[in-house]
């Protein structure tokens, strides 16, 4: 199959429960669908729009409601887990298809395991990157994240970067003033090459501070060019990060919308890929090893040596023939 270039990649706009997701494909196939995290877009799945192309699928981006060109519903509560699943089974009505393959990152593996969990009708299989799935359930999401925090190797008090984030506003007021440079912060806090071993974890926030106080300064990662950091600072300097931090504030929502799927495996095949010096990858070795009762259709699962939260930009060769590799065992339909 002849190699596809940038010249091949389409940018749409289609019909959503919220008004229009952005979507952005290349490639003709069975469908694959890319779902995004936290803070990012489309754009994160740069390296793996040609890659499944080239290896014969049809690989389709989005920017999650919220996000980039997709529309943003004022409402904070339209930012649930139930909304985000429908967005993701309609766009993959409006590009003609009956069925996908989804995979995400970040919150976007949580949401596309919550689409693979309740709308089996339509994705059929399910990768997951730097997050594993967790069955709906226990208690409830903001108690877990207040008990969190508590204090610091340095003696004073400590929050959650999650709970942080829940505020409606607060981190609004310390990202917007400077979308580019806390971007940069934020991004190399959690890269193999920049983060800054033995330094405050970047995942708490000191009572009284801002998240960015921890992060390392000097240079970006290796995977993230000045060019592409404009992208993404350009994207969310427009929009503002109101749409992107309503995802965290519907956790409490989410666990109250799925009760009915408490302790619910996920049947279909599924894929984990995580990064050894990934917090997710650690923090939650738990579930990792839970899969044989939590996934038990998984095919592979892959910890990344020398590899932070951002994979598929920090290592795209090998994410994309872990993946390709996988899609290839997979039944069309």
């Amino acid at each position: 199959m002849p190699q596809q270039t940038a010249n091949d990649v389409k940018h749409r706009m289609v019909p959503s429960p919220a008004g229009r997701v952005h979507v952005v494909e290349q490639g003709q196939g069975p469908l694959v669908l890319l779902v995004h995290g936290f803070p990012e877009s489309w754009y994160s799945w740069r390296h793996q729009l040609p890659a499944l192309a080239a290896a014969g699928y049809r690989a389709a981006a989005i920017d999650v409601r919220g996000y980039g060109r997709s529309s943003k519903p004022r409402a904070a509560d339209a930012y649930r887990m139930l909304e985000l699943v429908e967005d993701n089974a309609a766009v993959v009505q409006a590009l003609g298809e009956r069925s996908a393959v989804i995979v995400g990152h970040d919150w976007g593996a949580t949401i596309a395991a919550d689409s693979a969990l309740l709308r089996p009708d339509v994705f059929h299989a399910v990768g997951l990157l730097s997050v594993p799935y967790t069955p709906p359930g226990g208690p409830m999401p903001s108690e877990v994240f207040a008990q969190m925090g508590g204090t610091g190797a340095a003696g004073g008090e400590e929050e959650f970067y999650v709970s942080y984030f829940q505020e409606p506003g607060r981190a609004e007021a310390e990202i917007e003033p400077d979308v580019r440079g806390w971007l940069a912060g934020f991004y190399a806090a959690l890269s193999a090459d920049t983060m800054a071993a033995g330094s405050p974890d970047p995942h708490f926030v000191t009572r009284g501070g801002k998240l960015r106080d921890r992060f390392p300064t000097g240079r970006l990662p290796a995977w993230l060019t000045e060019a592409d950091l404009d992208v993404y600072a350009e994207e969310f300097e427009r929009t503002g990060l109101t749409g992107a931090l309503n995802r965290y504030r519907n956790m409490d929502r989410d666990w109250k919308d799925l009760t009915a799927f408490t302790g619910a495996p996920i049947t279909q095949p599924s894929l984990f890929i995580g990064g050894a010096l990934d917090a997710s990858t650690t923090w939650l070795a738990a579930a990792i090893e839970a899969f044989p009762t939590t996934l038990p259709g998984l095919s592979s699962s892959h910890i990344l040596d020398n590899c932070g939260h951002w994979l598929q930009q920090e290592h795209p060769e090998q994410t994309n023939e872990l993946l390709s590799t996988w899609l290839s065992t997979l039944p069309t339909s």
